[in-house]
Formats: structure tokens, C-alpha cells, sequence
């Protein structure tokens, strides 16, 4: 249980944190290969094949995130795309009554996330979590990842914070690793970010399946 009374800012992750990470695993490993297939005259398994080690060539640089730099590279309408699908993105269970707290608790709230713009504003359009937000920033505002430790260097400087009593909480156990070495004290995981995959078994930071763990102690008008 986290020791609230020494945390004042709360940085939160978007995919597989707050939403659904099901929406973003069907779009890169089903759907886009699927409209690839289409567009080259090839069998799915073809388009897979070709398509994974250019995805695992770019996992955790801006580019990997990046709707600009995949539509031009593989010639597909990536924004259209994820419109198409997007009725898949959900909020995971238990997180608008984690934020209503947050808010009521009165820290300040941060939505840290390495999504692309147009697919930021799609989820928000979409969940209306927005609303809970002091601000909303995207890793492409800076043109680096939340993987690189310039991130989390631009972000302190532009939302001042100190990093002893600010709390991270991300699905992804590379961009933790680098909140850690930046000097972030309050780290948190998700061990179940895809709703359709089992819970992961996470030994490196303290990990979470929902936000009820993170509730006790937060808002004690609340009861919690």
C-alpha cells in the first residue's frame, strides 16, 4: 500500500494503465497486418512476417509510437485506421473512481503517455478522462520518448515537481526502468494491462492488477 501522505504529484501512463491495452495489442498485431495484407496482395502470416521485425526494430523510440511515421512507411491512413476500430477502447475497470479520489485528495494529476496526438485525442474523445487532468502530455510534444531520460528531464522542467514525492504509474517496465534511473521515487506497474491476456508476473517494481490496490489510504473522506 502506498504511503499517500509523502506523495504530491501522480503521473499517470494512458495504454494498458488507464485503457484497455486490448485496443492497441488487436490494432498492431491483427488489424494492421490484416489492411497490410490487402493493400500488397499477401496472406496475413506474409504480412506478419514482414511487419514484426520492423515493429521490434523501433519498440521504445518515438518512431514506434509515432501514426505520422507509420502511415508513411507502410502507405496506410493510420488515423482512419485506428477510427475504424476504435468502439475496442475501454477504460479498465476501477479507474474513474481512482481519479474522482485523486482529485478530491487535491494532488496534482498528470496523463504521461508516449500515444501520438490524433490517437490521444481519439481516447479522449472517446473515454472523457480528460476532465480529471491538471495536463495532458505526449512524448511527442518533446520528440523523445518516455524511455529516454531527456523525457522525464524536459517534463520536470516544463511541470515542476520533486521527484521524492511524485508517483509514476505505467504498464510499460522500460519506461518504469527509466522514471527509476531519472530519480522518480513512487513507481508502480500494471500486471494486467490487456484484459484478454493473463496477469503478468512483474518481481522488478511493486505491481497492481487494478486501481483498488491504490485506493487505502488516499482519501480518507472517502472511507478508503
Amino acid at each position: 500500500m502506498l504511503d499517500w501522505t509523502h506523495i504530491e504529484t501522480v503521473l499517470l501512463d494512458m495504454d494498458g494503465t488507464l485503457l484497455d491495452l486490448n485496443f492497441d495489442n488487436h490494432f498492431w498485431q491483427e488489424f494492421v497486418p490484416q489492411r497490410f495484407a490487402d493493400l500488397h496482395q499477401l496472406s496475413l502470416a506474409e504480412a506478419k512476417s514482414q511487419l514484426q521485425p520492423r515493429f521490434r526494430l523501433m519498440e521504445g523510440r518515438l518512431e514506434w509510437y509515432c501514426l505520422d511515421y507509420w502511415s508513411e512507411e507502410l502507405k496506410l491512413n493510420m488515423v482512419g485506421l485506428k477510427q475504424e476500430l476504435a468502439g475496442l477502447i475501454a477504460v479498465h475497470q476501477h479507474v474513474t473512481e481512482f481519479l474522482d479520489a485523486l482529485r478530491g485528495s487535491g494532488r496534482r494529476l498528470l496523463l504521461v503517455t508516449n500515444a501520438h496526438r490524433d490517437s490521444l485525442s481519439l481516447k479522449m474523445e472517446k473515454t472523457c478522462l480528460h476532465q480529471f487532468f491538471d495536463d495532458i502530455i505526449s512524448s511527442h510534444d518533446y520528440g523523445m520518448a518516455k524511455e529516454q531520460q531527456g523525457f522525464w528531464q524536459t517534463l520536470q522542467d516544463k511541470h515542476i515537481f520533486e521527484k521524492h514525492s511524485t508517483l509514476l504509474v505505467d504498464d510499460s517496465l522500460s519506461v518504469l526502468h527509466s522514471a527509476r534511473v531519472f530519480g522518480i521515487a513512487h513507481l508502480v506497474s500494471i500486471s494486467k494491462p490487456d484484459s484478454q491476456a493473463p496477469v503478468r508476473q512483474i518481481t522488478e517494481f511493486p505491481a497492481v492488477e487494478d486501481f483498488r490496490a491504490l485506493m487505502p489510504g488516499l482519501y480518507p473522506v472517502l472511507g478508503l
